[in-house]
């Protein structure tokens, strides 16, 4: 039986259970001080928290998308919709002071609600999140504070124990599929390749569906996977020449990396062709397979994850990309 969602929430894919619980917010005035969503980069925060805020604010109480006041969340220019962004890697004390602290106390121009949105809400330093947690402990009855973070562990407990925390989990394959068809002009195969790949995360689906930097950075990935256990090390260095042309692309050469030794752990472990993405790749990761050990490929797998925290810490690149490369060589060489 298809469910009528608020009009706001038609274009969020998937978790149903979380937008079950916005809409009845919604409905029966019951709404929370803060909200905490929390799931990985591309799973949906913010276009949920957008819904959230476009249903509370809306004239007809459903996100219309018609009345005035949708309209202004539509471009940005709603009075009671303030988003806390930071230009810098952390969010410093004077940014929620300035951006919450400060305004948080005038009451709404044309609402019944001021709504914030803090984006990467783990990268708050300390200050600035005891700063958030003094308005949290006693915020105006009109205020709603959502607060998006891929990392809660991050957070203080004090501020967790505050929200409502919500955990965004995948989206199945098949909606992503429906969602990419519906929306984008990008080809079958790639639209099952995207969908596969992105492991239920709907912003990842649609990324690698529709940008072509990301399908040759594929073609470079698979080159250095497929060979790298027979290059010399001043090759595997040699390569890191090729690799900073792609910087902007990075994280999606890490997820490339990270699939494929998801597929020959799966491979290793149930022997199927069936359970793997890059099911085109089968006879190289048989190959490869072979040689590595399940520790070596739970090892490599955590020095990607470590390579990820380097470069999100703003490491430089050629160096944790070379630490990356010379792991996986030492760890899939032929013995």
């Amino acid at each position: 039986m298809k469910v009528t969602r608020m009009k706001s929430f038609e274009t969020v894919v998937g978790h149903n259970k979380i937008i079950s619980h916005f809409e009845e917010a919604v409905k029966m005035g019951k709404v929370s001080h803060a909200y905490l969503l929390s799931g990985e980069d591309g799973s949906g925060k913010m276009t949920l928290a957008k819904a959230f805020a476009k249903a509370l604010l809306c004239e007809n109480r459903n996100g219309c998308t018609e009345c005035v006041s949708c309209k202004q969340v539509d471009s940005g220019n709603h009075p009671d919709l303030i988003y806390i962004t930071h230009e810098k890697y952390e969010i410093r004390v004077d940014e929620i002071r300035k951006g919450i602290n400060e305004t948080i106390d005038i009451k709404p121009y044309s609402s019944n609600y001021k709504i914030y949105i803090i984006d990467d809400a783990d990268r708050m330093n300390q200050g600035a999140q005891n700063a958030l947690l003094k308005t949290l402990e006693e915020p105006p009855a009109y205020a709603v504070i959502l607060l998006l973070t891929n990392n809660k562990d991050r957070l203080l407990d004090t501020i967790l124990s505050r929200c409502v925390s919500m955990t965004l989990g995948s989206v199945k394959e098949a909606e992503i599929v429906k969602y990419l068809e519906e929306n984008t002009d990008a080809k079958d195969s790639d639209i099952r390749f995207a969908a596969s790949f992105s492991l239920g995360n709907i912003g990842k689906a649609l990324h690698i569906a529709t940008t072509e930097e990301f399908h040759e950075m594929f073609a470079e990935a698979m080159n250095i996977l497929i060979h790298i256990q027979n290059m010399e090390v001043y090759e595997v260095i040699s390569y890191l020449k090729t690799l900073t042309t792609y910087k902007n692309e990075i994280y999606d050469f890490l997820d490339i990396l990270t699939v494929w030794y998801r597929d020959m752990l799966m491979l290793k472990t149930t022997g199927s062709l069936n359970l793997l993405i890059y099911k085109d790749k089968y006879r190289q990761l048989r190959d490869q397979e072979i040689y590595i050990s399940f520790e070596g490929i739970s090892h490599i797998l955590d020095e990607i994850q470590k390579a990820r925290r380097r470069l999100t810490a703003n490491v430089n690149l050629e160096v944790a990309m070379e630490m990356l490369l010379l792991t996986i060589k030492e760890n899939g060489k032929v013995w």
